[in-house]
C-alpha cells in the first residue's frame, strides 16, 4: 500500500485521520473550508486557521476505474474504483479515495456497477489511517 507523503500543512489531517477523524482545514477569519490544506486563504488572504471537524459524509462527484498497467501492489485489485467525493458540510472540498464494502476491504470490494454518481457515502479509515468511503445504503 502506498503511504500519503506528509507536509507541514497536510500533517495535522492525517494525525485527525489516524484518530478515525475526518477533518478540513478551514480559514479561521472567513470560515472558508480548503483542501489541500495550505499557509494562506485563497479567499481573504488570512494565514489564520483551524481544523474543523465534518460529519465524514458526502457524495460521489466521479469515479475512475484504473485497470493494468498498474503498480504491483495494485495490479492485483484491478479493476478497482477511484472515486471524488464532494462533502456535504464543505461542498467545495473534494477528497479522493476509494468506496470498499467496509474500513480496510480491499479496493475491488465493491463491484464497479454499484458505483452511482451522487450516491452518499460516508467516510470510515483504514487502521492505518487512510480514508476510504462506504455507501450510506448498501
Amino acid at each position: 500500500m502506498l503511504t500519503p507523503v506528509v507536509d507541514v500543512d497536510g500533517a495535522p489531517f492525517w494525525e485527525y485521520a489516524a484518530r478515525g477523524e475526518l477533518r478540513v482545514q478551514t480559514c479561521a477569519d472567513c470560515g472558508e473550508p480548503r483542501f489541500p490544506p495550505r499557509p494562506c486563504c485563497p479567499h481573504c488572504r488570512s494565514f489564520d486557521h483551524e481544523w474543523r471537524p465534518l460529519s465524514g459524509r458526502g457524495r460521489i462527484w466521479s469515479y475512475v476505474l484504473p485497470h493494468p498497467p498498474l503498480l504491483p501492489d495494485y495490479a492485483e485489485q484491478a479493476p478497482y474504483n477511484v472515486i471524488l467525493v464532494e462533502l456535504a458540510d464543505a461542498p467545495r472540498v473534494r477528497l479522493v479515495g476509494n468506496l470498499v464494502s467496509e474500513a480496510g476491504a480491499r479496493l475491488d470490494s465493491v463491484p464497479a456497477d454499484r458505483i452511482r454518481i451522487g450516491a452518499r457515502v460516508q467516510a470510515v479509515f483504514t487502521p492505518e489511517g487512510l480514508p476510504q468511503w462506504v455507501l450510506e445504503r448498501p
